[in-house]
């Protein structure tokens, strides 16, 4: 299935949803039992990525050995939120297509895994 571009104000719209308290509860406990599954999976994406290949490698041991230890600080901390965005993103993109993996038979394909809004406004509608 190709993915179709999301209008802005739908995108708009889903991520007002997720920002809802409480809106992952349900799915942090069902999921809560297939982390190492999933674990699995982000570190094939990440890896399939080469994310954190020898380029990497080289910017942890630049870090790890600094002999500056204000240097090896910023380098650290430049290294964990870097890693933790990419892991994000990429969290996100596994996220998107295990949403695709379960849709429904019959369900369209330009549906949106994430507007649960129930709005039925159309993509030109307001936010």
């Amino acid at each position: 299935m190709a993915h179709q571009r999301v209008p802005d104000a739908r995108l708009e719209r889903a991520l007002e949803a997720l920002a809802e308290p409480g809106r992952f509860r349900a799915i942090e406990a069902q999921l809560a039992a297939r982390v190492p599954q999933l674990e699995r999976i982000l570190r094939q994406a990440l890896e399939e990525g080469g994310w954190f290949g020898t380029v990497h490698q080289a910017e942890v041991q630049k870090a790890a050995f600094s002999s500056d230890p204000d240097e090896r600080l910023r380098r650290v901390t430049t290294l964990l939120q870097e890693e933790t965005r990419i892991a994000m993103m990429v969290g996100v993109a596994v996220g998107f297509e295990l949403a695709r993996e379960l849709e429904l038979p019959g369900q369209a394909s330009d549906s949106d895994p994430l507007d649960h809004t129930g709005s039925g406004d159309d993509e030109h509608g307001g936010g």
